[in-house]
């Protein structure tokens, strides 16, 4: 028979499973800006610098997404709000 708490576990770890899904998004996204930021350095060397540091920016903003779904796994592996609700 499965109790209350089991099942809450159980469903938090389905849950964290899902929220890791988030990080293929910005795995994809970061690798297409670093080989589109690579090829725009190979064309303009002048503007390394310019190049680089947008794209860098633009990784670190796409890395927010994949980061997130990561707190909330955590959130409900270890720190379960969801336990104390019975």
């Amino acid at each position: 028979m499965i109790t209350d708490r089991g099942l809450i576990l159980a469903c938090s770890a389905i849950g964290a499973g899902l929220a890791m899904i988030a990080g293929i998004g910005p795995g994809i996204g970061q690798g297409i800006a670093a080989g589109y930021g690579a090829s725009a350095v190979g064309r303009n060397p002048g503007a390394r610098s310019d190049i680089t540091s947008t794209m860098l920016l633009g990784q670190a903003v796409a890395e927010t997404t994949g980061l997130y779904g990561l707190a909330i796994a955590f959130i409900l592996l270890f720190a379960n709000p969801l336990i104390g609700k019975l």
